[in-house]
């Protein structure tokens, strides 16, 4: 077979590295892809990190190539060591994404490339001889971060290299706004539009006092940079006091958003949910939400 390479990436390769990168944004999210502009500007700089993207040091992107061909590709950060940075990623490496061609009849090497830049990777780690290593697979699309379940040719190459899961388990969910429950009358219950901290606040009133409130974000898709994302939209928060549990508050609040969702032309809705916190996610599913995908944060290198 022909030779592997792997060298830092060159801008030259855009378009082959937003091709693989597509490819795994595919996998886990339906009808989104992301531009050549979007994937040179993560590369850059991480504009919506607005806490961790300043502690960044230093970036670098490695690409495996053969035949002409770029099968592999990995975007490495390294962070600060001073008091400034938060104590996590203080003096920390991190694969930021890792993408590779799975194996096929055509790719039958395909494994020996991701393990060749994985190694370049770790290689490069031990060059900035930092404190701890991580790894995520936060590829620039809305919905990809962590590892998903839907790339286990990713999670491959993490275990053979010696990461290991050691944070949590996120389940994403997603429904049809036309699925939505629609909004009851609740008398007494007023609803009330605000900006909020995560995007379009809906709060449920009985007199003075909020009783609970949905946030919705349709940003998610910033013509600019997103090639296809149009029509999704994402759960910013949820809330409500407790003695509205059980009410139906939650249904009734999405159903509010619904409404307001379909005169921003929104026909997908998504969640996201602590895999361990089985009440939200069983409110959601009675919503008509129903999972999409599951990701497992917090990758850390632990060789042996």
């Amino acid at each position: 077979m022909p030779a592997l390479e792997v060298r830092p990436f060159r801008r030259a390769d855009r378009d082959q590295l937003t091709d693989l990168v597509n490819m795994h944004v595919a996998a886990v999210v339906p009808g989104v892809s992301v531009s050549v502009n979007t994937v040179l500007s993560d590369l850059e700089r991480q504009p919506g990190e607005f806490i961790t993207d300043p502690w960044v040091a230093e970036r670098t992107t490695l690409v495996a190539e053969q035949r002409e061909y770029v099968v592999a590709s990995a975007h490495l950060l390294r962070y600060r060591a001073d008091a400034e940075v938060g104590e996590s990623y203080r003096d920390a490496a991190e694969i930021d994404w890792f993408v590779c061609r799975p194996p096929a009849s055509f790719w039958p090497d395909a494994d020996q490339a991701a393990d060749l830049l994985m190694r370049a990777c770790l290689a490069r780690f031990a060059r900035w001889n930092v404190r701890v290593r991580y790894a995520d697979g936060a590829l620039p699309a809305p919905l990809v971060y962590g590892l998903p379940r839907n790339w286990p040719h990713i999670r491959a190459v993490y275990e053979r290299a010696g990461f290991r899961h050691v944070g949590d388990t996120e389940v994403i969910l997603i429904a049809r706004v036309a699925d939505l429950p629609e909004p009851e009358p609740r008398p007494g219950v007023t609803v009330e539009r605000t900006l909020g901290e995560c995007g379009t606040r809906f709060t449920a009133r009985s007199g003075t006092g909020a009783l609970g409130f949905v946030e919705i974000d349709t940003a998610l898709a910033r013509p600019e940079r997103h090639a296809r994302a149009a029509g999704l939209a994402d759960i910013g928060n949820l809330r409500i006091e407790p003695a509205q549990y059980g009410t139906g508050l939650e249904h009734w609040l999405l159903g509010q958003a619904a409404d307001w969702l379909r005169l921003c032309g929104v026909d997908r809705l998504v969640a996201y949910e602590s895999a361990a916190d089985s009440t939200r996610l069983g409110h959601l599913t009675g919503a008509g939400f129903r999972e999409l995908t599951r990701t497992d944060r917090g990758w850390e290198h632990r060789p042996g």
